[in-house]
């Protein structure tokens, strides 16, 4: 015969600390980035997203590497750091195509989306917090390596010689790191809200910026269209504006004014942002 009793069938009115929308945008966005990276998850969860980070880094490891072991050699034959994202680009890319799916996909298919705009979410601030997780987790593999490049060059003294070029080479890393991360947080959030499935948007994703790159290609140098249409090409056009950003630019653009790569930026941007609004404010909730 059990003892247990009931004391209390009732409810009871909540009467913590109410931290508003605020903490549950920053709750939301540090539950993202720990699920995409797998924190707190098995094992199987945590091998791609940190295979593509070590991937990332791994250039900038081994160029640090090569001017501690071999000054003299190889001394102003490394790479800059304005063309460091061409090693990486790859990677950079199967990241994006990895880190949206993984953060807004489940949530429809699992249909917890109405659990988080119940209350206080709303469809903006629920993107935001998306678009923060997403951004910042991108910043990983397109800001942290030239930074690491640009510290382990300096302590060799292969960097920067006075402390107002190292802080112009910081600002440009900052901005180009950061606008990589943003731009492509936009593309792919586009993508992943036109479907639920993490898979096929992970495919079309690659295949998107793959069909990009044929299509630029197809008009510039098989048509020969005018160059400016490169703004066409999601895997160039961002690394191109990186360049720009270090005053450098691709020799095979140099006649492609900064403004008409500065107006694809804004443009794909405002594409992608575009979409996925248009896809959260059609889908119908049940609350």
């Amino acid at each position: 015969m059990t003892e247990a009793r009931i004391h209390d069938a009732g409810y009871r009115r909540y009467d913590g600390v109410r931290l508003g929308p605020a903490q549950a945008v920053r709750s939301l966005t540090k539950h993202t980035a720990q699920r995409v990276m797998g924190l707190r998850r098995p094992a199987r969860y945590k091998t791609l997203p940190f295979l593509v980070v070590l991937i990332a880094y791994l250039p900038a490891a081994v160029f640090v590497g090569l001017a501690a072991f071999l000054p003299h050699q190889l001394r102003g034959q490394l790479p800059k750091l304005s063309d460091y994202y061409g090693f990486v680009t790859a990677a950079i890319v199967l990241f994006v195509a990895f880190v949206a799916p993984e953060s807004l996909c489940p949530d429809r298919r699992y249909r917890t989306l109405s659990l988080y705009l119940a209350s206080p979410l709303d469809r903006t601030t629920y993107l935001r917090a998306k678009a923060q997780a997403i951004a910042g987790i991108l910043a990983l593999v397109t800001l942290g390596p030239p930074l690491l490049m640009l510290v382990g060059l300096s302590l060799q003294n292969a960097g920067p010689k006075h402390p107002s070029d190292l802080a112009i080479v910081v600002l440009r890393i900052a901005a180009s790191g950061l606008m990589l991360s943003i731009f492509y947080t936009a593309i792919s959030m586009a993508i992943a809200s036109l479907t639920d499935r993490r898979a096929f948007a992970a495919a079309f994703t690659l295949i998107i910026v793959a069909g990009t790159v044929s299509v630029a290609g197809t008009l510039v140098y098989a048509l020969g269209a005018s160059k400016g249409l490169v703004v066409l090409n999601l895997n160039r056009v961002p690394f191109e504006m990186s360049q720009r950003i270090f005053g450098t630019h691709d020799a095979d653009l140099a006649s492609v004014p900064n403004a008409v790569i500065v107006l694809g930026m804004i443009g794909w941007f405002a594409i992608g942002c575009g979409v996925t609004w248009w896809r959260y404010r059609r889908l119908q909730v049940n609350r």
